[in-house]
């Protein structure tokens, strides 16, 4: 499967999905969505509704509306209104439906964490370490998230090269005695 043209399931219901790798972002049918989110018999007839309410209250997100070719449930490319992660985030507000309540719901939770973290930075590193901890190897965890004193060289032969932020890591917890020389 590539990157570019792919589909995600969601609720067991496919949200086809384009990459364009220019801008590196991902967009996504809002159909799909749609059907996901709402009760619709017919999503596209909720979309031209929910279109046309966007553009007599003067959204900025009827603006944003991408016209992608993706392929159809008949196998066929159609072209059809697309948006950014960004914008159909703003959209998914847009949709009175108890399905798309759990939505809101997080977008809240979400701003709201991330206008706490710009009032306090620390909590962003915080999140950030918290969110390493869970994804990482089992000895970067050893070494960072329980304080465990661990050799240099034993970390390192554990490091991807393509780990790129290594050295920040290795000079945010050196001083703090996560990492021991050699002995």
């Amino acid at each position: 499967m590539k990157k570019s043209n792919s589909i995600v399931l969601f609720n067991q219901k496919q949200v086809r999905r384009f990459y364009d790798e220019r801008k590196e972002t991902w967009y996504f049918s809002i159909i799909d969505v749609i059907e996901v989110l709402t009760d619709a018999s017919i999503p596209r007839r909720y979309w031209s509704d929910l279109k046309s309410k966007l553009k007599n209250e003067g959204s900025e997100v009827y603006e944003k509306i991408v016209q992608l070719k993706m392929t159809a449930p008949d196998g066929k490319q159609r072209e059809t209104d697309s948006f950014s992660t960004e914008d159909l985030l703003r959209v998914i507000q847009s949709i009175p439906s108890p399905k798309a309540e759990p939505f809101k719901l997080w977008l809240a939770k979400v701003g709201y964490e991330r206008i706490e973290e710009t009032e306090d930075p620390e909590l962003a590193f915080d999140r950030a370490m918290k969110r390493f901890c869970i994804s990482s190897k089992k000895i970067w965890r050893k070494a960072f998230c329980t304080g465990t004193s661990i050799t240099l060289k034993r970390l390192m032969s554990h490091t991807p090269e393509s780990f790129p932020i290594f050295p920040l890591f290795f000079s945010l917890t050196v001083g703090v005695g996560f990492i021991r020389p050699a002995t």
